[in-house]
């Protein structure tokens, strides 16, 4: 044990003494939190919408007037034929185009009904079928708000039908505010970042300035050598997560509903299993730069298949598979669950045992295929 406690003096010194490291761990992480869930948000809003009136008509204007005031679309501009529209929509100044045809004040009088023509640009997926929806949902209630068919209604003598209603409610998000899902998984996905970066370079550190001879010669064991490097880096990640827990209640007043020592408790399951493959990764690479690249695929695929963005539930099931092997996506999930949702132990301690197979098989690993030479 004293040899392992020279190497936790060791690695404390040279993390305290480079002012950057410190900097990239505790600062970095902190306005990252503030800044990026402000500009991660998905919610579909400032739709630009140009119409095609060719009725000119009180209802057409009203319709317009309508869609103009819900709050989710703004109005661009009104060409005056559908292919002068299709151009905005080329151009990048229309999402939507919605032409109104001649007679439709008269068709709507007259014969009830009447059809409109609408064109999203669908380069934008998620905006296309959200913002169609959305102006699907203005037209339906333009529709039943028409003084045409307010009469109709008031003048049957029929039985009205049965009518079912539904009253939904929103829990544990009750606005439905997006950043209540992001902010928690960008803390997660920070934590990540730095924690599997700096490990990663932190044997090859050593292989790069000589000092690695120095320590194969000596007495200390393969494994005492990465519990060495382990646990300064765990501690440190352990602050760092415990900031952004602040940040995150102080910026964003998310607040954790379930128990922070279980919050704490899958905190440093995961960290040790994270920097388990750091170590694993600087015990295979020769160069910070190959350490580097490495790291930065590893990050690619926890991002974009960890549940981060998109949920798991969506995916084909070899990308569900292999989102289900990697422990970010486990750490999401339980965040996400504890910190909104309040979910205990028993509920979630699936996961945990997961994260506890990560983190043995990784650290494991750093330790068989660290080569140590005496």
């Amino acid at each position: 044990m004293k040899v392992l406690r020279f190497i936790l003096q060791k690695e404390f010194r040279q993390i305290f003494r480079d002012k950057t490291i410190l900097a990239m761990m505790f600062a970095a992480p902190t306005i990252q939190l503030i800044i990026l869930p402000l500009a991660a948000n998905f919610e579909v809003k400032n739709v630009s919408v140009a119409y095609v009136d060719h009725d000119h008509s009180t209802y057409s204007k009203k319709l317009i007037h309508k869609i103009g005031s819900s709050g989710y679309f703004h109005i661009t501009g009104d060409p005056h034929s559908y292919k002068d529209g299709l151009k905005l929509i080329e151009e990048g100044a229309a999402d939507l185009v919605l032409e109104i045809p001649p007679g439709f004040e008269r068709n709507l009088v007259r014969e009830g009904s009447q059809k409109v023509n609408l064109s999203v640009d669908a380069i934008n997926g998620t905006k296309a079928s959200i913002g169609g929806a959305y102006l699907v949902a203005v037209l339906s209630d333009f529709n039943s708000g028409l003084d045409v068919n307010i009469k109709a209604a008031n003048s049957t003598v029929m039985m009205p039908s049965a009518k079912i209603t539904i009253a939904s409610t929103n829990w544990y998000n009750p606005r439905a505010e997006y950043k209540y899902y992001m902010v928690p998984g960008i803390l997660v996905l920070l934590l990540t970042l730095i924690g599997g970066f700096i490990t990663a370079l932190n044997i090859v550190r050593e292989k790069e300035i000589g000092t690695i001879e120095q320590i194969n010669v000596t007495p200390i064991k393969k494994w005492q050598f990465i519990l060495g490097k382990l646990i300064p880096f765990w501690i440190v990640g352990m602050i760092v997560f415990t900031i952004g827990l602040m940040v995150m209640y102080v910026v964003y007043g998310i607040f954790t509903a379930g128990s922070l020592l279980v919050l704490y408790l899958f905190a440093g399951v995961y960290l040790v299993a994270l920097l388990g493959l750091g170590l694993l990764i600087s015990t295979f690479a020769d160069t910070q730069l190959q350490a580097m690249f490495i790291a930065f695929f590893f990050m690619m695929v926890f991002m974009l298949m960890s549940g981060f963005f998109t949920s798991t539930d969506s995916m084909p099931d070899w990308a569900k598979t292999i989102s289900d092997l990697t422990p970010v996506t486990h750490f999401i999930k339980v965040v996400r669950l504890i910190v909104l949702k309040g979910s205990g132990l028993p509920e979630i301690k699936n996961e945990l045992g997961c994260l506890a197979v990560f983190a043995v098989v990784l650290n494991g690993l750093a330790i068989f295929n660290y080569r140590k030479t005496s």
